[in-house]
């Protein structure tokens, strides 16, 4: 017991006199006892559909191309889907300071124009003060496509400018927990001011969840998951859902993965994809990434 006593009272000794010294080095400003904020949490501001908690550094612009091609369940006869029937995007994104970010996209999917904003609200530091990052993240959706039906109704479902819109809002929360491992949730909120069909609803609520794991200096697997919360459409869709790979390359990250969605804006895969994991509905995409310093 005496020595069991005399080992405890020595280990509060060494931990009071640490514990005093990182106390008085960070009162003199010693540069090992600053603290500061977490880099690269994820490396871009895109995982695989999902929009991640990172912006563009200061002065940075970020041009984008992404590409998803058909269904794998197309078989042989559409080379499992690399024979036709993509979606892309192309997109720029920018920051000025490295906290606000603005964008713009055009989808070929609904040729759908798209504008958002990205704020860095608190960046996670290495002391864990604050322990998570937060970013606030608005969009808006602007389908062009002519009314389908236009002609033969004499109705245009399109005829006010405003039918054309929808809307996304999320909190992203993330922690980086160590130089591997990446976790981010989302709470989501998507508004379509023109639902699909009469008595659907036109919110749709998210929660998004993404995780980067790397692998090597340049490698790294990412997985990203979106669960609708609530049942808003007589149409059958399915949770959002994709497995990648991100290679960094200089200057360029590239992300190949394979998803179910087929809608490159958060109004179409968060609340309309149609296609399941099940009946392999998925497909293989990818993402580039170049930044410009401006």
């Amino acid at each position: 017991m005496k020595k069991i006593l005399t080992l405890t009272l020595c280990l509060s000794v060494l931990l009071f006199r640490a514990t005093a010294q990182d106390d008085m080095l960070s009162a003199l400003g010693d540069p090992e006892a600053v603290h500061g904020p977490v880099y690269a949490t994820f490396k871009g501001t895109r995982l695989i559909n999902f929009h991640t908690l990172e912006v563009p550094g200061e002065r940075t612009l970020d041009f984008r191309i992404a590409h998803r091609f058909g269904n794998f369940n197309t078989k042989g006869y559409n080379f499992w889907g690399l024979d036709g029937g993509a979606s892309i995007r192309l997109s720029l994104e920018y920051s000025y300071d490295g906290r606000l970010a603005l964008g713009i996209g055009r989808s070929n999917v609904d040729k759908t124009f798209d504008g958002f904003a990205k704020y860095r609200l608190l960046r996670q530091s290495d002391d864990s003060k604050p322990p998570v990052s937060v970013t606030l993240f608005s969009g808006i959706y602007a389908t062009s496509l002519k009314d389908a039906d236009d002609g033969l109704l004499n109705v245009d479902k399109y005829g006010n400018f405003s039918s054309r819109l929808s809307y996304c809002h999320q909190i992203i929360v993330g922690r980086k927990f160590n130089d591997e491992f990446s976790l981010q949730i989302a709470p989501t909120l998507v508004h379509h001011n023109l639902a699909d069909d009469l008595g659907d609803k036109n919110d749709v609520i998210i929660v998004a969840a993404a995780a980067r794991y790397k692998l090597t200096q340049r490698l790294a697997i990412t997985a990203e998951y979106g669960w609708r919360a609530n049942d808003y459409a007589k149409q059958e869709y399915y949770d959002s859902f994709g497995v990648g790979i991100d290679i960094e390359t200089g200057g360029h990250v590239f992300q190949m993965h394979l998803t179910n969605s087929f809608g490159l804006t958060e109004n179409q895969f968060y609340s309309r994809t149609a296609d399941s994991w099940g009946s392999k509905g998925f497909r293989l995409g990818f993402n580039i990434s170049r930044v410009f310093t401006i």
